[in-house]
């Protein structure tokens, strides 16, 4: 952690971990492969309650990321008041609405299309939780007075995914939401100013009849997102 005393090198033995042959990394792989190749955004959710503690585990996976200097320069506000999840639907909304009105561009707007998504977003108020990710832009130390973080975005993004996938690991579907402005979420969620909204994420059960895009089956291979040299 940061903090405004020094700070010096401290090391400490190396956690323990599992020794895996060859064989058993390779089965690894191959097996969370398979798990997270099952992972898929939905945008029908049930209202069927999630337990506040499987959330917060959840986001504490996500604290685990690494990030620049260890700042871990993020902070995850979880939601399930159901008048708050209302107030983010109707300014969310408000701000796509302006997008699909042509504030996006007509190439992004056409690029959403076989997405499906429109300004109408009910996820927001259906899912049971929306976890708002705040990436830090800089530090306060208890007199007030600020410190840099560094590698913030990369932080964060980083930290989003280890989000995601806790989530999917514990049974859960998500939608990622990036409404643009979203400068609403810091006045809504009481966050200061050295904060910057980056994402909010619809947490839940599917619905029975949830569906996704069929496109959003379409992967690129490996060769196309992968260069390996020996």
């Amino acid at each position: 952690m940061f903090a405004k005393s020094a700070l010096t090198y401290a090391p400490v033995p190396l956690p323990h971990r599992a020794a895996y042959s060859d064989a058993e990394m390779l089965a690894k792989a191959r097996e969370y492969l398979a798990h997270m190749q099952q992972r898929h955004t939905v945008r029908d959710f049930t209202s069927q309650p999630v337990a506040r503690e499987v959330i917060e585990l959840c986001i504490q996976t996500a604290g685990s990321a690494p990030s620049g200097a260890n700042h871990q320069p993020w902070h995850f506000v979880a939601i399930a008041n159901p008048a708050l999840k209302q107030q983010i639907r109707e300014e969310a909304e408000e701000e796509e609405r302006r997008f699909y009105a042509g504030g996006g561009g007509d190439e992004w707007i056409k690029a959403l299309e076989p997405i499906g998504t429109t300004a109408d977003k009910p996820h927001l108020t259906t899912a049971p939780w929306l976890i708002v990710v705040f990436a830090q832009r800089w530090g306060e130390f208890e007199d007030g007075s600020r410190y840099k973080n560094y590698y913030v975005p990369e932080s964060v993004n980083i930290a989003t995914g280890f989000l995601l996938a806790a989530l999917h690991e514990a049974g859960l579907c998500s939608l990622t939401h990036t409404p643009n402005p979203m400068k609403f979420l810091n006045a809504a969620l009481g966050r200061p100013a050295s904060e910057k909204p980056t994402m909010i994420i619809a947490v839940g059960h599917p619905s029975a009849d949830a569906k996704v895009p069929g496109v959003a089956k379409m992967k690129k291979p490996l060769a196309e997102i992968s260069t390996i040299l020996e």
